[in-house]
């Protein structure tokens, strides 16, 4: 399942709480959605070029980001603390093994005192080309677009300069209002807000900042 995972500060608490809770990354309703894949009539691109692939480190978690040429993956691989009153009633312990009364999913851990020592191992699938995925190069960067439905297409921006790595989405109110501005569209009454806009159009958006939030990572391989 396709996500990405969203601009803000992910600890290590959350990475556990995600990991014991679901175990799947849950796809989020994006706030903004394409009528069709962004920039408009630009072709799509076969694979990833080699300047991008690679191994890179997140700066804000504990993840990895792997590029191979139609494919990315996010790692995460670390041993966490978490203190047992963290957990909801959903979990019960049995044994060495925290259990999830509702998913009936499990995990391992070892008890030092009242606290959890766990082994997070997880890989997102964030990005993988085929025909309901597809990217785009323009003006220096490349744009993920994926289908949200029949109609309309999320798009996240990944760009690459000096060995960091970004992957930015259209999140922020001022991002949806600036590009409200810019494609002269009645705003939707409830999200995800679905806009037209023409290639003129999105190079003014993506030229005034508009993908705002994301996450950065720094080249390791």
């Amino acid at each position: 399942m396709s996500t990405f995972l969203r601009k803000k500060k992910i600890n290590q608490l959350k990475i556990i709480v995600l990991y014991i809770g679901l175990m799947n990354v849950i796809a989020c309703q994006p706030p903004v959605t394409f009528t069709e894949p962004q920039p408009s009539k630009t072709k799509n691109i076969a694979a990833f070029p080699l300047r991008l692939q690679g191994n890179y480190l997140g700066v804000d978690d504990q993840s990895t980001l792997l590029i191979s040429e139609k494919l990315i993956q996010q790692l995460y691989d670390f041993d966490e603390k978490i203190h047992q009153n963290q957990l909801d009633s959903n979990y019960k312990f049995i044994n060495d093994t925290i259990v999830n009364s509702v998913t009936n999913e499990k995990m391992l851990f070892k008890r030092l005192g009242d606290t959890l020592l766990t082994h997070v191992h997880y890989i997102d699938t964030v990005f993988q080309m085929d025909n309901d995925n597809v990217v785009r190069k323009f003006k220096g960067h490349y744009f993920l677009n994926m289908r949200y439905e029949s109609d309309s297409w999320e798009v996240k921006q990944l760009s690459l300069s000096k060995g960091q790595l970004s992957i930015n989405r259209i999140s922020a109110e001022k991002d949806i209002e600036n590009l409200q501005a810019i494609t002269e569209s009645a705003q939707d009454s409830v999200p995800p807000y679905k806009f037209t806009a023409t290639k003129k159009q999105f190079k003014q958006f993506v030229q005034s900042d508009g993908f705002s939030s994301g996450e950065l990572f720094i080249r390791i391989q």
